[in-house]
This record gives C-alpha cells, structure tokens and sequence, in this order.
C-alpha cells in the first residue's frame, strides 16, 4: 500500500513539472478520500478542472515532449 507521504511527494513533483512548463493546476492534490477507505486502494492525484488556456498549454507540453 502506498503511503500519504508518498502520494504527497507525487503530487508535488507533478505541480513542479508542470509549473517548468508554465502550468498551474490550482486544484491539483491528493484524493484524500481514499485514505479514509476501509479498503485502501492506491492513492489518486486529483488534477481538478482548469480553464481552456490552462488546457491548451498543458497539451502543448505533452505535445512538445513527446517530440
């Protein structure tokens, strides 16, 4: 099972990415739910909804890497 510390870690490692690229997802974070579940599962990283800009720029990145 992993651990909150380590979805913790993960979440913060992708909103540092991102922002190399310009990218801020305000709602990004832990699905903190799954921790309270009587049958953890593995964690989830809740990206959370972002504007058309936001969008945008964030398929460019994808885009451009994947170059």
């Amino acid at each position: 099972m992993h651990s909150p510390s380590e979805a913790d870690a993960c979440a913060e490692e992708l909103r540092a990415a991102l922002a190399a690229h310009g990218i801020t997802l305000p709602s990004l974070g832990v699905d903190l739910p799954v921790f309270a579940s009587r049958c953890p599962t593995r964690p989830l990283i809740t990206l959370g909804n972002c504007n058309l800009l936001t969008a945008r720029a964030l398929t460019a990145a994808l885009r451009e890497g994947a170059e």
